[in-house]
């Protein structure tokens, strides 16, 4: 785990394979700024060469988020979305976003459930 706060979401795992999620933060109501620069730093201070994002339990991706996320891979970073729901997967098809991203389904307990 990253001993870094981040207020915009949460660090299940971190290193080369790095692991987020929003637990009961809710993606439409961050500060995008904000979050931008938390997960440059995430990157940046854990050496990450795969970031996977958990949307378990999400139910709504701002455009904004999905144009944060979509500038992973520019940054040398595998990109992996984890268990999106049938509209955001939908989304992902519908622009593409899933052609620069593997989205997949994967079981999650506990803190990946957003549980605490």
């Amino acid at each position: 785990m990253s001993s870094q706060p981040y207020s915009s979401f949460a660090v299940y795992q971190s290193g080369p394979l790095t692991v987020i999620g929003f637990g009961r933060n809710r993606p439409d109501r961050l500060d995008l700024g904000i979050c931008r620069d938390e997960l440059t730093l995430l990157l940046r201070s854990t050496k990450c060469q795969s970031l996977a994002v958990d949307l378990t339990n999400v139910r709504f991706v701002p455009s904004g988020m999905l144009g944060l996320l979509a500038t992973i891979p520019k940054l040398g970073v595998e990109l992996m979305v984890f268990n999106p729901n049938p509209e955001i997967r939908e989304v992902l098809e519908i622009t593409r976003l899933d052609s620069i991203m593997r989205v997949e389904t994967v079981p999650v307990s506990g803190m990946l459930a957003g549980e605490s």
